[in-house]
């Protein structure tokens, strides 16, 4: 397909419709008769829709887990076992960023909810919608078991999470628990959406139900719509974008239907702005486009910052820290003489304690709703005050791209090389990419829809790469489109037993490991320090390298029943293995490439940090 051509729509993205048969059958057929406490919980899942539930098997759940098996045979929602509970909440993140709706995960008391923190907070911070269910010990003492009981039970527990999740709830009889499980679902999947944590007497789930449980209409607890914008909002937007000289769109998070991806190209072309997009919140607009004169960027590049420069009137559509792209591109302390139109729900979950909410940018115009609630009113305003509806002249001269090089065919790759050929092999497929190694080259990024790239964790930290990408393969799954990840060797390592959920799951996957052998963006720290402080920049290495001995990645995917090969050294090999892990990957299976990266290969400049911290 062409670069500029409006895609068809398709109605909504893909809401994973495989099932598993044939995964954690019954052993026995049983008496699914509603009797207990966590039946009516169990039951409330399947009616809010909630198709799988990730979780880490534990005792202070276990009527709730026994519920989901001999009440609901183990179907909708259906269990996904995992190995830590990080990875439970991860696997339910990549889920919602391709679906946009909400999966269940279950943790294991206080404990499990401690393990679980940082998936949380990534889901946190990258708006994601997840129902997590906790547990506690019985809160009756009485009721107790010694030491582990007491251990395992906590006075408010959700003020573990309260400062990153939207709400929480303890409720205390089988009714409440129902109504909690309905506004919990209904809370996270509302603009802006997030997660939610709802803790469990275990008490209280394994009671004998009372009296009948009157069960609700869940389509009359629907989610509500996104705020439309004001009519004058949108005329005063409209007038300023037309106007405007050198109109600039910041592309930030929206949705991933097709329908919205359409109405933003129209708009772009409506008002013949440039358009800028940003490797955190994934494919956005198709980077081809003649709109989309640069590269997608993780920060700012020479050119990037040139037309935030040039522009007169910018729209920022819930772009992610505005403040700091505009300190980036402009400076620090310059003041922004643009006109800045800013469109975003963000402000009605920002608190205190987690400065996600990052600085704060001028806005001349403010409007409370999500971009794409803005973008269709908006085209018809900018429409009318033009007098047509053709697409309108360019107002920025379009760019060619630079060509890109060929990869070396030898030697050890640097991570361009590698990024070359995986886009060579993105050519013809239908790949939706889970993950970019951190310091990929933008350049060799091709979106033409939606579900092209999902963006980064959100919160920054290492680990989730393989959680976040199993969710997203089980997302996709039935749709037609080829799962695929790029994962740094230190995200690898730290999450690697995320891989058995789905090779015990049957989740297809193509896993590329950019394998540096070392914590590479630390490095890049350290030497700076070094430069500040006349210290040897010679020392950048100690206490980084992954070496001595050197992991075996692959030995770590086939040990949990994945396939793979490596290291692969060189750029002809990673692409044929690439059409190997290809074959595996379209008959069900998992495949895992240990690609060896050089972090001083020749054109890749300060690259190649594929495993240190996302600062």
């Amino acid at each position: 397909m062409t670069s500029n051509t409006r895609l068809p729509a398709s109605g909504d993205t893909p809401l994973a419709t495989a099932r598993f048969d044939g995964k954690d059958q019954l052993v026995k057929q049983s008496n699914a008769q509603i009797g207990w406490a966590s039946d009516a919980m169990a039951e409330m899942l399947r009616r809010l829709d909630l198709r799988y539930i990730a979780l880490v098997p534990g005792a202070s759940y276990r009527g709730l887990h026994d519920s989901l098996v001999n009440y609901l045979g183990n179907r909708d929602p259906q269990m996904m076992v995992c190995l830590h509970e990080e990875h439970a909440v991860g696997i339910a993140q990549g889920f919602a960023k391709v679906t946009e709706r909400p999966m269940a995960v279950a943790l294991h008391s206080n404990v499990g909810l401690m393990h679980a923190t940082m998936s949380i907070f990534n889901a946190w911070c990258s708006r994601d919608p997840i129902v997590i269910l906790g547990a506690t010990g019985p809160g009756d003492a009485e009721e107790r078991r010694p030491w582990i009981d007491w251990i395992h039970t906590s006075k408010d527990q959700g003020a573990l999470v309260r400062d990153y999740t939207k709400w929480d709830d303890e409720p205390r009889s089988a009714a409440a628990a129902v109504e909690s499980l309905m506004r919990g679902r209904q809370i996270a999947a509302t603009e802006p959406k997030g997660p939610v944590y709802i803790c469990l007497d275990t008490g209280l789930q394994e009671a004998k139900l009372q009296k009948e449980i009157d069960f609700p209409d869940v389509d009359r607890y629907q989610p509500g719509k996104p705020p439309a914008p004001a009519q004058d909002a949108v005329e005063e937007a409209a007038r300023l974008l037309v106007n405007a000289k050198k109109p600039l769109i910041l592309m930030g998070r929206v949705s991933r239907q097709m329908d919205d991806w359409n109405a933003r190209i129209a708009l772009a072309e409506a008002l013949g702005a440039a358009v800028l997009t940003d490797m955190k919140a994934g494919s956005t607009f198709p980077t081809e486009h003649p709109l989309h004169l640069v590269e997608p960027r993780f920060r700012p590049s020479p050119e990037s910052s040139a037309i935030t420069k040039e522009a007169d009137v910018i729209l920022s559509l819930d772009w992610i820290d505005l403040k700091g792209h505009f300190a980036l591109t402009l400076g620090k302390d310059v003041r922004v003489e643009a006109k800045v139109i800013q469109c975003s729900v963000d402000d009605y979950l920002h608190k205190g304690w987690s400065m996600d909410y990052f600085g704060m940018p001028p806005a001349d115009l403010k409007i409370l709703s999500t971009p794409d609630q803005l973008v269709r009113p908006l085209i018809e305003a900018v429409n009318r005050l033009r007098g047509n509806t053709d697409k309108a002249e360019p107002k920025w001269p379009v760019r060619k791209r630079p060509d890109l090089p060929k990869p070396r065919p030898e030697g050890v790759m640097g991570l361009k090389d590698l990024a070359l050929v995986v886009r060579d092999f993105r050519v013809g497929r239908d790949v939706t990419m889970a993950s970019y190694a951190l310091g990929w080259p933008a350049e060799t990024c091709t979106f033409e829809h939606p579900l092209d790239f999902m963006g980064n964790d959100g919160g920054g930290g290492v680990g989730s790469g393989p959680a976040i990408s199993i969710g997203t393969a089980l997302a996709v799954m039935g749709s037609g489109r080829f799962p695929m990840t790029i994962l740094g060797d230190g995200d690898y390592c730290m999450g690697v037993n995320a891989f058995w959920t789905a090779a015990h799951m049957g989740i297809p996957l193509l896993v590329v490991i950019a394998n540096n052998q070392v914590y590479y963006n630390d490095v890049a720290h350290q030497e700076r320090m070094a430069n500040v402080r006349d210290r040897p920049v010679e020392n950048k290495f100690v206490g980084q390298e992954m070496i001595r001995p050197a992991i075996d990645l692959v030995a770590m995917a086939k040990a949990q029943g994945l396939d793979g090969e490596g290291p692969v050294m060189n750029a002809t090999d990673f692409a044929a293995a690439l059409e190997r892990g290809e074959k595996v990957v379209r008959a069900g299976g998992i495949y895992v490439i240990d690609a060896r990266v050089d972090v001083g290969a020749p054109g890749d400049g300060d690259r190649g940090h594929t495993s240190g911290r996302r600062d």
